[in-house]
């Protein structure tokens, strides 16, 4: 028997509400509402909480604060070198208390607490968008976690259930590192976009539908005859996610 599990008269119960995980003759139950526990290769969104000597603390979700080394970014200009003295009491300059960025998990810590690094230019401090905090059961384990929806926007769908939607940058600009947000003011039109997006995630939470980019974008095209703050009431939630849902059983069939 394996977590999540007890047994009881010779038989395996499950201990929490969830999904059964087998391997080989290992039964688990995962389950639906937990906090994140982190896999190496893991993408994060996460909030700098605090600076310390040679190291952010950063809440991702986790029953511990999860660590990012000052060895484990690329400074601005994006070199690799190593990090002096003078790197270390420019800390703040790079990223305070309140940031939110995007990382990659590392290595993880014998107590559970996650290891983060931002060494490639897709990762780094994010600027304008809105965050989203869903439970991290429900984000679907894809080969990148990265998308451009055709909508106008951008999601970074985190494996801790931190979910970052912004507007599609027009050009990848590698010369920051990662580390010089776009605080440029967002015409209507593209937060009107993401208002939607956030919308329909909250619906697809709510019915408990894996959120992955073809779902997400299902169901925005299913919300376009509804006014944004409509989504939210429950027998509109219901109508869009249905249609969502059964074009999703669609494609896989």
């Amino acid at each position: 028997r394996g977590h999540g599990t007890y047994v009881e008269d010779e038989k395996l119960i499950a201990s929490v509400a969830g999904v059964v995980e087998r391997v080989n003759k290992l039964v688990c139950v995962r389950a639906l509402k937990a906090r994140y526990n982190g896999e190496i290769g893991d993408i994060v969104v996460g909030r700098i909480t605090e600076v310390q000597q040679k190291r952010w603390k950063v809440e991702t979700n986790s029953r511990l604060d999860s660590v990012l080394l000052l060895s484990s970014i690329n400074l601005p200009g994006g070199e690799l070198r190593r990090k002096s003295a003078e790197d270390e009491l420019a800390m703040r300059d790079y990223l305070q208390e309140g940031d939110l960025i995007s990382a990659e998990v590392q290595s993880i810590f014998s107590d559970g607490a996650v290891s983060l690094h931002t060494r490639s230019l897709k990762y780094g401090k994010l600027g304008q968008g809105v965050l989203v905090q869903v439970s991290p059961s429900l984000v679907k384990r894809q080969k990148t976690h990265f998308h451009d929806l055709p909508c106008g926007a951008s999601v970074i769908l985190g494996n801790n259930g931190f979910i970052w939607i912004y507007p599609t940058p027009e050009q990848k600009d590698d010369k920051a590192g990662g580390y010089t947000a776009n605080l440029e003011p967002v015409p209507l039109s593209d937060r009107e976009v993401i208002s939607r997006l956030r919308n329909c995630i909250m619906a697809l939470v709510t019915h408990k539908i894996m959120l992955f980019d073809t779902s997400i974008l299902y169901c925005y095209e299913a919300s376009l005859p509804h006014k944004i703050k409509d989504i939210l009431k429950p027998e509109v939630t219901e109508e869009i996610v249905l249609e969502a849902r059964q074009r999703l059983l669609d494609s896989e069939g």
